[in-house]
């Protein structure tokens, strides 16, 4: 139906062209609030009533006469209705909305996907500091990154992931110094156990590690521990490699990758950060206050100006950011989106003040943010709060090991990003309607195994008579193949990969509601073949919905 809906569009814009010229280029369709009232609405009438001087429903009425007389609306419109003050509702013949089953049968594992259009975007996410494991709101933010570059790559763009880490401050020297006191034999709870300490049973096993002189080796790079206790920087430099390769395991069990580590560490002995700052200095953006220098950033609409550069010489977090931004920007990312935490909510106003201050060309509103909030795990009905791997909070690889990367992906993935989330252990493992995941993959299970039992080629079903396919359920089912393309564009423009699994729910839901309606393996074969067609068609759409959130589509459960 996309095809059919191409060309209707094509139509409309010629006729409201040849009624107003340049109004052609405003031709478009919106979904019906009322199913009742027909496939696709337009408002054209309305819009184009003023400039034209006349009623508008006189001019709808001119509008839908025009179209009709098209060659294109009468071979794929049944109707189309004048309602409210110049609404057209514009219904569909049955052949126009059967047309979707061939068209996915055709596209395959590219349906609903946009052709290159050589646009670069970077998406930045996860980026935990190397101090720990993952825990579970790096998880969700690995589900949303990951999702979200699928989904930017359905509509065209060169997508381009990258983790960014802090390989320097007082977190990694806190990590170095607990490692160095277990290498030495204390541990929590021992006097002389600092407050401020790493905790969790991690800690005990790099120090172990390192007195061993083992080897680590993480995607971006390695280290041969040296033995020594007493060498701190041996020990820093071998506990970030020890955890980047915990966190490489953690992100391959999910199923993510990256195409780029950058290091923090590197924006200050590149000079960039020192670049910035001279930048913004030069641009006469900044001002000594208190033995401090501050960004002028409530010129930007910040609430406050923000200190840069503390009176220890030291630079606040958020300066290596806008260098790293501005390195963004000019590596050729017009189009960046951070995937963070809400807790970095502040961050924002200083990051986009601080890039348009230093005047480098950088438009308003750069980069784009998605913020998430924290994840509760629950189990048996309580709160579970902690794991003995890491000694305070849920890691990623717990609740992978406690369930699938499948269900901790959809389920991080089905609310939108910056709502509480709950994730139910025990919902999570159930295998029935209440749990979504296995709702959608057993929809594709089970379509597969129809398809198994009547054992033909399912290239073959890419050209049969789709007339027979006229009940209520085979039409809303044909409807909800129809909406995918929109609903990708729609997600990818709105960063919102949650609006997939609603999508997928659904279909799953019309297909289920279909296979109880109507037998599909019949004896006639005209229409045994068309709603094999139609279900193959589904299986197809699940697979590539299901693809873009990093789930599996399983022929047999």
């Amino acid at each position: 139906m996309l095809l059919v809906k191409q060309e209707l569009l094509a139509a409309l814009a010629d006729t409201l062209e040849s009624l107003s010229p340049g109004a052609g280029s405003k031709a478009a369709f919106e979904s019906p609030k009322v199913a009742a009232h027909g496939d696709f609405a337009c408002t054209a009438a309305m819009q184009l009533a003023k400039p034209l001087q006349r009623k508008p429903r006189e001019l709808a009425e001119q509008i839908s006469a025009a179209l009709m007389a098209t060659q294109v609306f009468a071979q794929w419109v049944d109707a189309i209705e004048i309602a409210g003050p110049g609404f057209l509702n514009i219904r569909l013949k049955t052949a126009a909305k059967q047309q979707v089953v061939r068209e996915v049968l055709t596209a395959g594992d590219h349906f609903g996907a946009q052709p290159r259009d050589g646009e670069r975007v970077l998406v930045e996410f996860v980026s935990a500091n190397p101090t720990g494991p993952l825990h579970v709101g790096h998880g969700r933010q690995a589900a949303l990154g990951d999702a979200i570059c699928n989904l930017l790559a359905t509509q065209g763009h060169d997508v381009y992931r990258e983790f960014y880490y802090n390989d320097a401050g007082v977190q990694i020297q806190t990590l170095a110094n607990s490692t160095q006191l277990r290498a030495k034999g204390l541990k929590p709870g021992d006097a002389g156990w600092p407050e401020q300490a790493y905790n969790g049973e991690y800690i005990a096993d790099i120090a172990e590690d390192f007195k061993a002189k083992k080897t680590v080796r993480s995607d971006d790079r390695e280290f041969t521990a040296s033995g020594d206790v007493e060498d701190i920087d041996s020990i820093r430099q071998f506990a970030v490699a020890y955890l980047r390769h915990e966190q490489d395991l953690d992100l391959k069990a999910f199923q993510v990758r990256f195409d780029n580590y950058y290091l923090e560490s590197s924006l200050y002995t590149s000079g960039r950060v020192e670049a910035t700052v001279k930048k913004l200095v030069e641009a006469g953006k900044t001002y000594e206050q208190d033995g401090a220098l501050w960004l002028r950033s409530t010129e930007y609409g910040d609430d406050k100006d923000r200190v840069m550069r503390k009176g220890d010489g030291t630079y606040t977090y958020f300066v290596p950011d806008v260098a790293y931004h501005i390195a963004k920007w000019e590596r050729g990312f017009h189009q960046v989106v951070n995937i963070q935490g809400t807790d970095h909510h502040g961050t924002i106003a200083r990051v986009r003040a601080g890039l348009q201050a230093a005047g480098v060309g950088i438009p308003a509103g750069y980069p784009d943010y998605v913020l998430h909030t924290m994840v509760r795990v629950m189990r048996g009905g309580e709160e579970v709060k902690i794991s003995k791997r890491a000694g305070s909070y849920v890691t990623l690889r717990d609740l992978i090991e406690w369930t699938s990367t499948d269900a901790v992906r959809f389920f991080l993935l089905s609310r939108k990003p910056d709502t509480e989330y709950t994730f139910d252990i025990d919902l999570a493992l159930a295998q029935n309607n209440d749990n979504p995941v296995y709702y959608v993959q057993y929809a594709h299970a089970r379509i597969c195994s129809v398809l198994a039992a009547w054992g033909g080629d399912v290239a073959s079903l890419g050209n049969v008579d789709l007339s027979p396919l006229q009940s209520p359920a085979a039409q809303a089912l044909l409807l909800q193949l129809a909406k995918y393309p929109a609903m990708l564009t729609g997600a990818a423009k709105d960063f919102a990969p949650h609006d997939v699994t609603f999508y997928l729910r659904e279909l799953a839901a019309s297909y289920h509601s279909y296979y109880d309606a109507e037998r599909i393996l019949v004896d006639e074969e005209p229409v045994k073949f068309a709603r094999l067609a139609l279900v193959a068609a589904t299986a197809q759409v699940l697979h590539n919905g299901l693809a873009v959130l990093g789930v599996s589509a399983p022929q047999k459960m």
